[in-house]
């Protein structure tokens, strides 16, 4: 490969850029410096930094710095000592004070705070003059090198041995193990039982909390007082980058780590991403720059060693002359793009142009090369197969000694299945598969991100709960499909009648919630939910049904309402019920007096309390069937309760209420029992074998009595074990896998089946699954709507039976609602299905006059 140029020069130029030589501590420090007399007290110091959010003041004595107190010198405050906290910065900083000038390099200055062991350094200028105060944070966030820790994973960071500490730790405890293990911080674990609760069981106790102690004077108290919570936390498999962003996005400088297993097992931080693997990335380049310039001596060993560099670089590398025409390409340029050198050069690098960006792109990245001899960015490029893919280009202008311009070097890496696993990761974790709406995870964080926007700008911002009207009629009547298809049309009105920067996401079932910002006030809300309501109201024709579907929109105002995000939305959800008990089909404005809802909350609550003594809870059955065959294998017991006075309450209103209150456990016993007996009539009558399936909430299951309970229930229905099949839930099992797996094995003791429900919704691991005693798998319907049409849901489906198979066990596959659903099951090798295509749930005198006019 030949070179226009000293290979030398132009070796180290292409390495200045990976390296971000071009960038000084000046341009990225920031001018708030906080400073403080030799004479102030510790106590008032650290009162200062919590209030600026800063992590050092600078002692300043007569217009010089002499030292400066920082976050870790929190640390050596003993504060059993009433007189510590009022000594005087004077006795405690650290001096001489460590500065950098403004015009030092930053990858200079990363090694400068590996070798000299330090985290903060003062900047000043050319004159002396103070500028700000540059931490590792600062550089991690600044460090240029986004393409490499996208492609670096946690684990890579990853030291093991975490020991937390207990919530009833004493806090001399905490402060003395960060100071004699060099930590900035410690995990706090707050027990198992506090797994469950929004905070979760870890928190995290860091030198900024220490520092906000010292400024309270606090002595003493357990960690747990004073611990963040939740500890915020990754996986080991997210990439260093995606961990950068979450630290600057939540402004925290620690995350857990959560392992293969589920647990927390490390805890990493902006130094540990500093030292790890970004110091070691820029020092290696750094080291190898020197050492090449040492051996260099001649020319043609300049060469040679740029040749190989370049030659050698998973990155295409593309050399022009000042008049933009290619001299000169890498082997990884014709990998990338599928030209050969001899078809490039000479020719202008726009032949490898997609179409897809515009002029005006082109002119602003020419316009920013021009003005500052460098550009980067993500481009979209044409193969010479025709194929476009995405490329992060580094742009950078060659001069000589004469400051001239004489080439333009340009390094691309093609980021196609980066992007393709952000994409996907992306849909999985924020986005609603159904709809294609932002899920309750992206809409929590993005109504987080108006929230600061609206506080900024004084702005008011309006959250919108919409609940379709009597949804469920629809797909009880019409089935799963039709009730989807209706889902998508609504989602995509939704849409249309919103702003380009409005957000509109799916809660979950019927339910969506809508954020409008930049409002002028209320009237502009009402405005909208007025459009939306008439939009929805129009009829919806899918195949020869034609469908209205009305809407109850609640709205909630900030900074009327709320100031969280919390409230706003659970205010929404309030003036949406009122909208329902108003005659549906209209918006309400949040009003405080509309909280008398939770009083119907109560009334519930009390009528579900009399519905077991007052004989309201009925059992439903659906059959199971045999597929291929077509026989009656089993049955399942469904739980519903009829209300005196709202008729049949739906199971999704009762029953979480019911597992909330612990109502579920007389309740659960009540069913189990109601179903065998019923099980004894159809044995008494002398009819074919069938197995009883029975489901089992969460509470139920942990309950200390539920085996003997069903013993109990066995032995005094005569109902043989063989017989019952007790279906439990994926996510029921990992709860305290261990104890799960216990009582599974005493359940089986017993001789009676296990199932697990809705497989394919939770997150059991396989390694727990081989160790679960079970027999059945019920594959969730939302798998099995889209066999018929979607290949990705047969195929799910498929795997599922494969796997239930290869483990000994049946598979059923629940919500079949179609002939077509029943052959591609069948095909597949599915043993039993279940759903509205054989028969809805019925009362046990009707299931058995079906079965019996069937047979």
């Amino acid at each position: 490969m030949n070179l226009p140029r000293t290979p030398g020069a132009l070796c180290e130029e292409i390495l200045s850029i990976a390296l971000g030589d071009d960038v000084c501590i000046g341009e990225i420090v920031s001018p708030v410096v906080l400073e403080c007399g030799p004479e102030r007290p510790v106590h008032e110091a650290a009162a200062l930094m919590s209030e600026r959010r800063v992590s050092s003041v600078i002692v300043v004595e007569g217009g010089e710095a002499v030292g400066i107190w920082t976050e870790r010198d929190a640390l050596a405050v003993d504060m059993s000592d009433p007189a510590a906290f009022t000594r005087p910065l004077r006795e405690v900083m650290s001096a001489p004070l460590r500065t950098v000038p403004a015009s030092f390099r930053l990858h200079d200055l990363t090694v400068r705070f590996r070798e000299e062991h330090v985290r903060h350094y003062l900047v000043v200028d050319d004159d002396g003059r103070r500028m700000g105060v540059v931490s590792q944070s600062d550089v991690v966030l600044n460090q240029g090198i986004e393409h490499y820790l996208k492609l670096r994973k946690v684990d890579s960071l990853v030291k093991g041995g975490l020991h937390a500490m207990p919530a009833a730790a004493r806090l001399p405890e905490a402060t003395a193990r960060m100071r004699e293990s060099g930590a900035d911080a410690v995990v706090v674990d707050f027990g198992h039982e506090a797994e469950a609760s929004a905070s979760g069981r870890y928190g995290i106790l860091t030198e900024r909390d220490i520092t906000r102690l010292v400024a309270q004077r606090v002595a003493c108290g357990e960690v747990g007082d004073f611990a963040s919570r939740p500890l915020i936390a990754c996986t080991e498999q997210d990439s260093l980058y995606r961990v950068r962003a979450l630290l600057a996005e939540r402004h925290i400088r620690h995350v857990g780590v959560i392992g293969a297993d589920g647990e927390l097992c490390d805890l990493i931080s902006f130094k540990d991403i500093l030292s790890g693997m970004e110091l070691a990335y820029v020092h290696e380049l750094q080291h190898a720059l020197h050492e090449r310039d040492a051996a260099l001596h001649t020319s043609r060993r300049n060469l040679y060693l740029a040749e190989k560099v370049i030659e050698n670089s998973l990155e295409g590398v593309m050399v022009t002359d000042a008049d933009v025409r290619i001299v000169s390409v890498n082997p990884a340029f014709t990998r990338l793009t599928g030209y050969a050198p001899e078809e490039v050069i000479g020719r202008n690098p726009s032949l490898l142009n997609s179409g897809r960006q515009s002029p005006a792109f082109y002119q602003r990245m020419w316009e920013e090369l021009l003005e500052s001899g460098k550009w980067q960015g993500e481009v979209w490029n044409r193969r010479k197969s025709g194929e476009v893919s995405p490329q992060l280009l580094h742009i950078t202008a060659i001069h000589d000694e004469d400051g001239a311009l004489t080439h333009y070097a340009a390094l691309f890496t093609d980021i196609s299945r980066l992007k393709e696993n952000e994409a996907r990761i992306r849909d999985l974790a924020y986005y609603d598969p159904l709809t294609g709406l932002p899920n309750r995870r992206l809409l929590e964080d993005r109504l987080q991100v108006e929230l600061a926007h609206a506080a900024r700008m004084r702005s008011r911002l309006a959250v919108m709960f919409v609940d379709l009207d009597r949804f469920k009629r629809i797909n009880d009547s019409l089935g799963h499909g039709i009730g989807d298809r209706l889902l998508v049309e609504i989602a995509s009105r939704l849409r249309a009648c919103l702003r380009e920067d409005d957000t509109v996401a799916r809660m979950g079932g019927d339910e969506f919630l809508v954020i409008l910002n930049n409002l002028a006030g209320p009237d502009e809300a009402a405005m909208t939910a007025r459009r939306l309501v008439a939009a929805l109201r129009r009829p919806v024709l899918i195949d020869e049904h034609e469908l209205v579907v009305t809407t109850s929109l609640g709205i909630s105002i900030y900074p009327d309402d709320s100031l969280d995000a919390d409230t706003l939305i659970k205010n929404a959800d309030v003036a949406m019920y009122r909208a329902k008990d108003e005659g549906r089909n209209s918006f309400q404005l949040y009003e405080p007096a509309m909280n008398a809802r939770s009083l119907e909350h109560l009334a519930m609550e009390t009528a579900l309390h009399r519905a077991l003594p007052r004989n309201e809870l009925q059992l439903h059955y659906q059959p199971l069937v045999r597929i291929g065959g077509g026989g009656l294998e089993a049955v399942e017991a469904l739980l519903r309760w009829n209300h005196p006075d709202l008729g049949l309450v739906s199971p999704a209103d009762f029953i979480p209420l019911a597992e909330e209150t612990g109502l579920i456990v007389p309740i659960g016993e009540w069913v189990l029992r109601c179903a065998c007996e019923h099980h004894r009539n159809w044995r008494e009558a002398g009819r074919p074998p069938l197995r009883m399936m029975v489901n089992i909430s969460a509470r139920q299951f942990r309950d200390e009595g539920f085996v003997a309970m069903v013993g109990s229930v066995l032995a005094e229905t005569g109902m043989p074990p063989e017989c019952l099949t007790l279906e439990l839930t994926e996510s029921m099992l990992m709860e305290g896998s261990e104890r799960a797996i216990a009582r599974l094995d005493q359940l089986r003791a017993l001789g009676v089946g296990l199932a697990i429900d809705d497989f394919g919704t939770g997150y059991s691991s396989l390694a727990y699954l081989k160790r679960f005693p079970i027999d059945e798998l019920k594959i969730d319907r939302l798998f099995v709507r889209g066999i018929d049409r979607n290949p990705r849901d047969a195929a799910l489906v498929s795997a599922i039976v494969s796997l239930g198979h290869s483990l000994g066990l049946r598979v059923v596959a629940e919500g079949v609602e179609t002939q077509a659903h029943l052959m591609v099951l069948h095909a597949q090798g599915c043993d039993l299905a279940q759903g509205f295509h054989f028969s809805r749930p019925l009362p046990w005198d009707e299931f058995v006059a079906v079965c019996c006019s069937g047979s």
